[in-house]
């Protein structure tokens, strides 16, 4: 009879049962996919590993937030040079605008489908269940993973290449009028001699990692709209770019 392993050992060969990981032939079509080979393959898994599919007491150590949050402020600094580099005349006023619509989560969400790799994402059976697959903050999450991921194997050179291809489709499709809803509503309050629109939080539900919120603006005495977003943020900007359609059929 094998003696029995220590209850520590035990517990580490558990551990180690659960980590989450993909196969080697979904990291080579990932990897072909995105035009990047990672020298550290686990910096992959995590990038694309939903904290859903890991314990609460690993989330940290195995879950894409740590490299989100990375990959959030490398997004943000890389579309900034590009639109530095690209709009010579505009002021920061008309840069904004610009910069928010790129590095929304819905436009890390299409980065992620257009190189194709929702199914690769690692989630639990219950938030497979529950539609995650296609929620745009899971998708939108595991992008800007994914380019903190990439940063950290292999420098800012290659994130920047990976958003380059990501986002060439958005680059393409920008209307040339892209300021924020928000602004757009203020203006046009301002204009009316309105007071300011007035911003209020109707409700938040959904988990930690995929809240949703419900917001809703108001112009007094013209009218008020309700929208959600996966942000207080997004969801302001869907609440002020309704009404303002309401308003002014222009938005």
């Amino acid at each position: 009879m094998k003696p029995a392993r220590p209850k520590r050992a035990r517990q580490r060969a558990a551990a180690k049962a659960h980590v989450p990981n993909l196969s080697d032939a979904d990291v080579k079509t990932i990897q072909e996919r995105i035009g990047y080979s990672f020298k550290d393959r686990d910096l992959l898994v995590r990038a694309l590993t939903h904290p859903s599919a890991v314990a609460s007491a690993d989330s940290v150590r195995l879950s894409n937030q740590r490299l989100e949050f990375l990959g959030d402020r490398v997004l943000n600094l890389t579309i900034a040079e590009r639109l530095i580099e690209r709009r010579k005349t505009e002021s920061e006023g008309d840069l904004a605008p610009r910069l928010n619509r790129f590095v929304r989560k819905g436009a890390c969400a299409e980065a992620v489908r257009h190189f194709g790799l929702q199914d690769y994402i690692i989630l639990s059976d219950g938030e497979v269940a529950s539609g995650g697959r296609d929620r745009e903050s899971t998708l939108g999450d595991a992008c800007e993973a994914m380019i903190g991921a990439i940063y950290q194997d292999g420098g800012l050179s290659a994130a920047r290449k990976f958003i380059e291809r990501g986002w060439a489709q958005q680059f393409e499709s920008a209307p040339v009028e892209t300021r924020d809803p928000k602004t757009l509503l203020q203006e046009w309050a301002q204009g009316q001699g309105l007071p300011l629109p007035k911003y209020s939080v109707v409700s938040r539900s959904g988990p930690d990692h995929a809240p949703v919120y419900e917001i809703e603006v108001q112009v007094a005495p013209h009218g008020e709209a309700t929208a959600t977003g996966s942000s207080k943020r997004d969801a302001e900007r869907n609440a002020a770019a309704l009404l303002l359609n309401t308003l002014t059929g222009t938005q």
